[in-house]
């Protein structure tokens, strides 16, 4: 047994847990940022090194094992407990030395981070900021981000949260796309144009649905979960579509359809682990997006 635990190391474990959240190579690899042929080779190590088979290799990916399963829970404790460490440490920092790690929306941080990290590394000159653009939830506990912008309010205990505003939603579509087409003038207009949608979420079906519209998923001429690459099908005249109200303001290629069209705005939270929260850097870096995303946001 001695010899097995000295054998194990953590980038095992947490490649077996990425994959086993995850469910496919490819997917943990790009969470890892590593190449999926090291990926495969370190869960193989430790296949190899625990002498179990962890996982079952399906045709759509991969699933735990009964093996893995029985495993996959001490894995867990093991990288709380890391992270634990790492936040106990970095919670000593007293410096704005080093590096801040921040994680918010593929849309977000393509278009709303940038000109607010600049100002902040203006602020702050000696800090490095890394930022992890992702539609997915980081878990800030295991400090795979120190500070989290998102559109929902973490349950995660220890995590302190704090909603800063909401981001207006409306119906858009290209100059182009409307002047072949026109504007529909009524809602149920819009079922008889070009709409773009999203694949596996259902949030624009239920906004429909909300507002009466007997819209499915075959309505969509074109369907995209993902956010940046969505807007640029919106953007390229391929239909109308739906999208954050400052990222179409800045756009003069973009046109709104039925300005006062009641569509549920986007909650926008901040969120940090409650020691990392109170760390000068996460401090400052909170304080300053807090200030510098208000402008775009509305309150109601």
């Amino acid at each position: 047994m001695d010899d097995l635990l000295k054998s194990l190391d953590w980038a095992l474990i947490q490649s077996f847990l990425a994959v086993a959240e995850t469910g496919s190579l490819s997917a943990a690899a790009r969470q890892l940022d590593l190449s999926q042929p090291t990926l495969g080779r370190q869960v193989r190590k430790l296949e190899q090194a625990l002498q179990l088979d962890l996982f079952h290799r399906q045709p759509r990916g991969l699933e735990l094992t009964e093996q893995g399963q029985l495993i996959l829970p001490a894995a867990r404790r093991m990288a709380e407990a890391l992270g634990e460490i790492a936040i106990s440490a970095a919670g000593e920092d007293r410096g704005l030395s080093g590096t801040l790690r921040i994680t918010a929306s593929r849309l977000v941080a393509h278009h709303h981070l940038p000109p607010i990290l600049a100002s902040l590394r203006r602020a702050a000159p000696e800090m490095a900021i890394e930022v992890l653009p992702s539609d997915t939830a980081e878990n800030l506990l295991f400090r795979e981000a120190d500070i989290a912008v998102r559109m929902y309010r973490s349950e995660q205990l220890d995590v302190v949260t704090r909603q800063i505003g909401w981001l207006p939603i409306g119906a858009f579509a290209s100059r182009e796309y409307v002047a072949r087409h026109g504007l529909p003038d009524t809602p149920e207009a819009l079922l008889t144009h070009d709409m773009i949608g999203f694949d596996r979420s259902d949030l624009i079906l239920r906004s429909f649905r909300d507002m009466g519209l007997p819209v499915t998923r075959d309505h969509f001429v074109i369907r995209c979960d993902d956010q940046v690459a969505y807007w640029e099908f919106v953007r390229a005249g391929c239909g109308i579509g739906f999208g954050q109200l400052p990222v179409a303001a800045r756009d003069p290629e973009i046109v709104p359809v039925f300005p006062g069209l009641d569509i549920p705005p986007l909650p926008v939270w901040l969120a940090a682990h409650d020691t990392m929260r109170r760390t000068p850097r996460v401090a400052l870096a909170w304080a300053h997006l807090e200030r510098e995303l208000a402008p775009i946001l509305s309150r109601a």
